[in-house]
């Protein structure tokens, strides 16, 4: 079961609008100026803080990729980065 969770309402306006009540902004970790998304699957809509579910997103796309490319020690990405700041030296 889940142990935080609640419910919370909101009026929609005429131009759809609404205001995300204070107790789920702050859960999802979201102030003025921030981006949110609306993730719809079938009849049921979840709202997320959009920089974080971006975030996810990436690190779901690369999982595994540093091992693909031979990445598997953290001296393998010592030495990448060492290459690398060689080459831009030349």
């Amino acid at each position: 079961m889940i142990t935080n969770a609640f419910v919370d309402n909101a009026k929609v306006m005429a131009k759809g609008q609404i205001t995300i009540p204070k107790d789920v902004r702050e859960v999802l970790g979201v102030s003025s100026g921030d981006r949110v998304s609306f993730i719809v699957e079938g009849n049921t809509v979840r709202m997320v803080n959009a920089a974080v579910y971006a975030m996810q997103l990436l690190q779901t796309e690369m999982t595994g990729e540093a091992r693909r490319t031979g990445l598997i020690s953290d001296e393998d990405v010592m030495d990448l980065v060492k290459q690398m700041r060689d080459e831009e030296e030349i």
